[in-house]
């Protein structure tokens, strides 16, 4: 039978090789205290690896078969619920009896303490077979793990003196979830409110008898016809992220043996893709809701979901990449022209070799950034965390998950697209038929550089962490510059040259970028009068003093993810001698890439930013006379 883990050759080896396993496990089962965990961490990892190969089975054998079926129903909104098609229920009722939305649940809850790590992993698994499908699971087994975690962080949990959970604040909910009797979802859009969260309207106020009651309209909210809720709201009257709470509100509340309707979904969307994913609006009218945390703590705890979502949507852009890659592979080898197999023209070998090592640079980035971020998580919980040196590690594990989370976002998502495009290319006109699939992944992968952040978004991230890095020690930062360079022409190892010339123009191009900053600044400092000139530079506009640099924040994201995968290539090499040819390839095709967007940066601008501020300037002369 076909199995979509163990056919992975480049999966199983991290699986197999390359995670630090020891290290996670040792986590994971709070040191091996209790009575009921595995015997040391190779028992453990043989549990992963049991549950990888049985989802692995299910995914080639019973999702991947109805993919398309899924594909042509559209669910639909009827006397207020949401019909899911015949197959996408078949494959919900087969996890339920599986037993595994409890997954990433403490033991000690019901569920099966595995690693958010491998969570992830079969996220991919899942994705090659229908990416609908995933998101969808994702919302069962997140949304009871995120309830443990908030209830944790609240210190609303009783736990042992080892760290095992007694009781959370949410354990009925957990257990409904864990059976396989509910789900949830997240919800931040609303209808003018997109990116900005600080102009989110839905509104958070306490009645009389101290219960909070939201009100609000969320839409594009993925399963968002499950019964749990999180919701970001507003606390206070104004306009800013310290205004925002996040609430736990369940659609339906059972209280003296009756049902009482808490909210609804008033709408389906009608997607181009993922239709074996329900995307909802919501409605709230005074609805009942659990505050998590302390009011204005919304942004940050919504910041948590997040973060792990978009680590999600990169492994769902490496599952479809791998799905695409794996069609155009077994097309191109059966499809003759002018004599031969098209996987053996030129441009078709070029693309499925451009398609093969995409796809492992990103699963290269996507696990080093999972492993940092649930590290992270892991140790900031740990009870027995506390010394100097756990404490360096966890801060460490922190900004390393900061570093790689919007490359990532940014990198698999927009990857996804190239890679699924090339897949219907390679297609032909059979590519552009709905008999064949490769029209579908494209569909279903236009939407990850939108959704859990947009591209922009995850570059504007990006730009801000590095400029702010190099503003902050603006000395380490021309000592880095300069030990690149160095290390491009004296490095004996001609991999590593190529990697230090690639980071070296990393640097070079956040240079450029400070520099281009500064010198605005100071043209905008000559026009004030001489006593106030350096008070000019102590006062930064976000919003128009780093135009330069947000006009061109995706080019240099586009090299940052090129270089970071390039040095992780570069490290496995090192470890891995077999795993050197994937590092060349990657830097054979990444570094031209890095060289392109460096040339964009350091050449390119200046005309569009003039545009603009002529326009503005326009603007402000027309208000000016209207107010007259």
């Amino acid at each position: 039978m076909p199995n979509f883990y163990d056919d992975n050759h480049d999966l199983r080896f991290y699986v197999d090789q390359y995670i630090d396993w020891e290290k996670l496990v040792d986590l994971v089962e709070l040191h091996y205290k209790a009575t009921d965990a595995p015997k040391d961490h190779k028992e453990a990892v043989q549990t992963y690896k049991d549950v990888l190969e049985l989802v692995g089975e299910f995914v080639a054998n019973e999702v991947a078969p109805r993919a398309r079926a899924m594909d042509e129903a559209h669910p639909v909104l009827k006397d207020g619920k949401v019909v899911q098609c015949p197959e996408h229920q078949a494959i919900f009722e087969q996890l339920k009896e599986m037993g595994i939305y409890g997954m990433t649940v403490p033991r000690e809850l019901g569920g099966m303490n595995l690693p958010i790590l491998v969570y992830f992993l079969i996220a991919e698994v899942f994705c090659r077979g229908d990416v609908g499908s995933m998101t969808h699971f994702a919302f069962h087994a997140g949304m009871a793990t995120s309830m443990v975690e908030y209830s944790l962080r609240e210190g609303t949990t009783e736990r042992d003196k080892d760290g095992r959970i007694i009781k959370t604040r949410w354990d009925a909910y957990v257990q409904e979830i864990i059976e396989g009797n509910a789900w949830g979802s997240m919800d931040l859009t609303e209808p003018d409110a997109g990116s900005d969260l600080a102009a989110l309207r839905a509104k958070a106020i306490k009645d009389d008898k101290g219960v909070w009651r939201v009100t609000g309209n969320k839409i594009f909210i993925t399963s968002g016809h499950g019964k749990f809720h999180f919701v970001l709201a507003k606390t206070k009257d104004e306009n800013s992220l310290a205004a925002l709470s996040l609430f736990l509100i369940p659609l339906e509340i059972e209280r003296d043996g009756k049902i009482i309707k808490n909210g609804e979904v008033d709408r389906v969307e009608d997607k181009i893709g993922h239709h074996s994913s329900a995307t909802s609006s919501i409605q709230f009218e005074d609805s009942e809701a659990d505050l998590i945390g302390e009011e204005g703590d919304g942004f940050t705890l919504m910041l948590m979901l997040m973060n792990n979502a978009r680590i999600g949507v990169g492994f769902e852009g490496i599952g479809i990449s791998e799905a695409a890659l794996r069609q155009a592979r077994e097309y191109a080898a059966e499809r003759p022209s002018m004599g031969k197999m098209i996987a053996e023209h030129e441009m078709i070998a070029d693309y499925l070799d451009e398609m093969e090592i995409t796809v492992m640079g990103m699963r290269a980035l996507a696990i080093e950034g999972a492993i940092a971020e649930e590290t992270a998580n892991r140790m900031a919980l740990d009870v027995r965390q506390g010394d100097k040196d756990s404490k360096k590690e966890m801060k460490r594990a922190k900004r390393r998950a900061r570093l790689i989370t919007p490359l990532l976002k940014y990198a698999a998502a927009e990857s996804a697209v190239r890679v699924t495009r090339l897949n219907m290319q390679i297609h032909g006109g059979n590519g552009y038929m709905k008999e064949y699939d490769a029209e579908r992944l494209l569909r279903d992968s236009l939407v990850l550089p939108i959704y859990e952040g947009t591209s922009q978004i995850q570059s504007l991230m990006a730009l801000k962490d590095h400029l702010g890095a190099a503003m902050k020690k603006p000395q380490a930062f021309v000592q880095k510059l300069a030990q690149a360079k160095l290390n491009a022409v004296s490095s004996r190892d001609s991999l590593e040259r190529k990697y230090w010339s690639m980071r070296s123009l990393a640097l070079s191009a956040q240079q450029h970028i400070l520099l281009q900053i500064a010198k605005d600044k100071f043209s905008e400092a000559r026009h004030v009068p001489l006593a106030n000139f350096l008070e000019t530079f102590k006062k930064w506009n976000p919003k128009t003093d780093f135009a330069f640099g947000m006009l061109h924040a995706e080019h240099l994201t586009a090299i940052l993810a090129d270089v970071e995968v390039a040095n992780i290539l570069l490290k496995q090499a090192q470890r891995f001698p077999e795993r050197r040819e994937i590092a060349q390839r990657w830097m054979e095709r990444a570094e031209p890439r890095v060289r392109y967007n460096w040339d964009v940066i350091t050449t390119t601008g200046e005309r569009i930013l003039a545009q603009l501020q002529r326009a503005q300037s326009s603007a402000e002369s027309k208000e000016t006379r209207a107010s007259h």
